[in-house]
């Protein structure tokens, strides 16, 4: 029995949308999957997300943005902590992506945080993707 990991999965489907450049991009809903676009839409780097409800977890359907002449606005997901191998990072050890051009989410305990976030209130947590 394999088990999948729900945040790889969400990076690969806006990763092929990207390529694919699809409008949006569809997938089961979760807390974190949830939590994850929001912030993705803070930092500008979504168009907009919404929770379709169904009969069973919801749908998550994010719109994707692009910039003026088609070029992609995320240009690199990466997943930083798996199942396998947890990273966590204290509040003095968030790192920088690409010298502060991406941005690192973190599951804190105050919630899904961005590196900025966190450093700001001073708490360090799983480190779970980079975005670029």
């Amino acid at each position: 029995m394999t088990m999948t990991d729900p945040i790889a999965d969400m990076l690969t489907h806006i990763r092929n949308a990207l390529v694919a450049k699809h409008e949006g991009v569809s997938m089961p809903s979760s807390k974190m999957k949830v939590a994850i676009a929001r912030i993705l839409k803070e930092e500008g780097y979504l168009k907009d997300y919404q929770v379709v409800p169904d009969n069973k977890q919801g749908i998550l359907k994010i719109e994707l943005k692009w910039g003026r002449n088609g070029e992609r606005i995320i240009t690199g997901l990466k997943r930083v902590s798996k199942p396998g191998l947890r990273v966590y990072c204290g509040k003095d050890d968030i790192p920088a992506v690409i010298g502060g051009l991406g941005i690192t989410i973190l599951s804190t305990s105050r919630g899904i945080l961005t590196g900025a976030q966190a450093k700001k209130i001073g708490v360090g947590g799983e480190a779970l993707c980079n975005i670029w």
